[in-house]
């Protein structure tokens, strides 16, 4: 029994299209959260000057700043110094205290420091954090630290002068040693815009991340640039939190990134990202080591010859060349062609270099280069 050419036909077009979803690339889909950021939903950085005491003699010794700041600390305790006196100071040490204010952190919640000295204490371990003010960009007072150092490194110094380091011992963390004073005013809840930023500019991004909220939230999204969606949300912080917890969770499909290559020029590492492509080229790379040696040669004069001592230099010249290959490239040739053609001709980071700056100038890389 034979099948009829109409079944047969659509059978054969049935498994063409079963072979295409199957063999096609996986299109891999983003959460909108993951792509961005709600404009003035964010953390804010405090920093506040104080003092750490209970130091087993690591700390700033007679510096003044630390004996003014001291000074400070007593008066306001009920203490005052005679004038003239200057304690000493071994057991202090004079920080810089620094906190990540979260968003929507309100007074009462606690939040991590970070003591970091300024002086020439030479270790923070064992020493307690006297009660210091944070002050945010606007010179407002949002939070007070207080409390006794966890330090993860240690210092050790001998009589002799010799010194022995472990990690960092002059930055310690107080978990949760900082209470918060001063709320600060996102403006999430009114206003009839909430703008929602990407974390890098793309505009191809932006269009599909405004598609994908309309298609669920007809006319809430406008594209202002390459960064900035406009969102029109409805008003109330219940309904305005629960509409954008919503809108997070939306996947989008990114754009490409653009094509890019990265060299780190201290370390000499250089990183390719999968968009870089290339024009048709061809690369030839060899080595060329030159090689001097210098043995000088003396000469001693014979016993009572009455003549002296003569060094003569003798030098050796060599010159090698490595043996030279050519990798040729193909029209669109993807970074797996270029990494396997640098790898078969053994280049080295600085060769590499030097090879993706002259195929830029050839016009045969198609790529944005950074040197950093």
């Amino acid at each position: 029994m034979t099948m009829r050419p109409a079944l047969a036909a659509l059978c054969t077009r049935l498994i063409l299209l079963i072979a295409a979803f199957v063999l096609a690339p996986p299109v891999h889909a983003e959460r909108v959260r993951d792509l961005g950021a709600f404009q003035g939903i964010r953390s804010n950085q405090l920093t506040g000057y104080g003092i750490v005491v209970g130091l087993p003699g690591t700390g700033d010794d007679t510096l003044e700043y630390v004996t003014q700041a001291m000074r400070g600390v007593s008066g306001r305790l009920g203490l005052q110094l005679p004038p003239g006196v200057q304690p000493g100071l071994k057991n202090a040490a004079a920080v810089l205290v620094t906190a990540d204010l979260p968003a929507f952190a309100k007074p009462g919640q606690r939040i991590d420091v970070t003591v970091s000295t300024i002086g020439k204490a030479k270790s923070l371990r064992g020493g307690s954090l006297i009660m210091t003010p944070m002050y945010g960009a606007d010179g407002q007072i949002y939070a007070m630290s207080q409390g006794n150092l966890a330090v993860g490194g240690l210092g050790i110094t001998a009589k002799d002068g010799s010194q022995l380091t472990v990690n960092v011992p002059t930055v310690g963390r107080i978990a949760d040693g900082a209470t918060v004073e001063r709320a600060v005013d996102t403006g999430f809840d009114h206003g009839d815009v909430l703008r929602w930023n990407l974390f890098q500019a793309d505009f191809l991004t932006a269009s599909r991340v405004r598609d994908a909220i309309n298609a669920q939230y007809p006319q809430t999204a406008t594209v202002e640039d390459g960064v900035t969606l406009a969102l029109r949300l409805p008003s109330g912080a219940d309904r305005r939190a629960s509409l954008m917890a919503q809108i997070e969770t939306i996947d989008v499909v990114p754009g490409e990134t653009p094509a890019k290559v990265i060299v780190n020029s201290r370390t000499g590492t250089v990183v390719i990202n999968s968009a870089v492509r290339l024009s048709p080229a061809a690369i030839s790379h060899g080595k060329l080591v030159v090689r001097v040696d210098e043995k000088p040669r003396v000469s001693q004069p014979g016993p009572l010859s009455q003549g002296r001592t003569v060094v003569t230099p003798t030098s050796r010249i060599a010159v090698s060349e490595g043996d030279g290959h050519v990798a040729l490239f193909k029209p669109g040739a993807s970074l797996a062609s270029l990494v396997d053609a640098l790898n078969k001709l053994g280049v080295s980071p600085s060769d590499l270099v030097a090879i993706l700056e002259a195929l830029k100038q050839a016009g045969s890389l198609k790529a944005e280069m950074e040197v950093i």
